[in-house]
């Protein structure tokens, strides 16, 4: 209801994980770096955690996003099977092949060996990425080890990303991982954005929502720039969200409605308090 008012093509603060409005702070920069360097060069594992909210399934996204469909397979499950079976059948269903359901675990995964080494032989390489991972359990995670032994001329077919919540960095310390985790090649924990990338950040929202993706890395003063956010508005968001994207996005969305129904272009200290209260009686629902 505030675009208009706002000069906004669209909401600026949609939680939805789009690849296209992240913002490439230089940690988001570095784990990008690092999840291209390991489906390259590396033969392990990557292992992206970080906490609720801090981006990881977008830059898995905009990974995706990025690889070339010519040269890649990308392979992602954004639902955590809850045993090797599913696991498989999650695989082949990305491959698009037809596999009958009564057929051993052992069948299914030599299928998926030989369309494997048929796409190697094609000049594709496959990357399978698995969101959620802390949700697995360790038979879920001894499959997935499973898998990454498939290799023609000892060559791995299969590159795997594991994405999760500090959990998977604990269950991962469990003595019955110390297989997997030896093959882990490349490991990045996402951190929250420090406050001034918070404030690089919501600029940058706003500036794909104006339609200036030209600007996003500029911070116009607020005599051009409509919303403004005022200095105590942005360090209140920062302490309250603790710097998680996610949660900035929830607080401000709610503090332009505040700011839109007092007809102020600028959004205020009050107006994130109003956005903090509204937050917090949701959650009392």
């Amino acid at each position: 209801m505030y675009l208009d008012f706002f000069e906004l093509q669209h909401k600026p603060f949609n939680i939805k994980t789009e690849a296209h409005v992240l913002y490439m702070s230089p940690q988001y920069m570095t784990a990008f770096a690092l999840l291209q360097y390991g489906i390259e060069n590396c033969d392990g594992f990557t292992v992206i955690t970080g906490e609720v909210g801090c981006g990881k399934t977008t830059l898995c996204h905009a990974l995706i996003r990025e690889l070339n469909p010519e040269e890649y397979i990308t392979l992602p499950l954004s639902i955590p099977p809850q045993n090797e079976r599913q696991l498989l059948n999650a695989i082949c269903v990305n491959l698009e092949m037809a596999v009958d359901p009564n057929i051993s675990i052992e069948e299914i995964r030599s299928e998926i060996t030989e369309r494997l080494r048929m796409e190697r032989s094609e000049g594709k390489r496959s990357v399978l990425i698995l969101d959620e991972a802390q949700n697995l359990d360790f038979e879920s995670l001894e499959a997935v080890r499973l898998l990454s032994n498939i290799e023609r001329d000892d060559e791995k077919l299969l590159h795997i990303i594991l994405v999760g919540q500090p959990e998977l960095k604990q269950k991962l310390r469990k003595k019955c991982m110390r297989q997997l985790r030896q093959r882990i090649s490349v490991y990045h924990d996402l951190k929250p954005l420090n406050f001034s990338d918070a404030k690089k950040y919501i600029q940058h929202r706003i500036n794909l929502a104006k339609g200036e993706e030209n600007l996003s890395k500029k911070l116009p003063t607020s005599r051009t720039q409509i919303p403004a956010f005022s200095f105590f508005a942005l360090r209140k968001i920062y302490a309250a969200s603790k710097g998680i994207p996610r949660m900035i996005n929830n607080i401000c969305d709610k503090a332009l409605v505040s700011a839109f129904i007092d007809y102020s272009t600028k959004v205020r200290l009050r107006d994130v308090r109003r956005a903090l209260k509204d937050i917090n009686q949701l959650k009392r629902l």
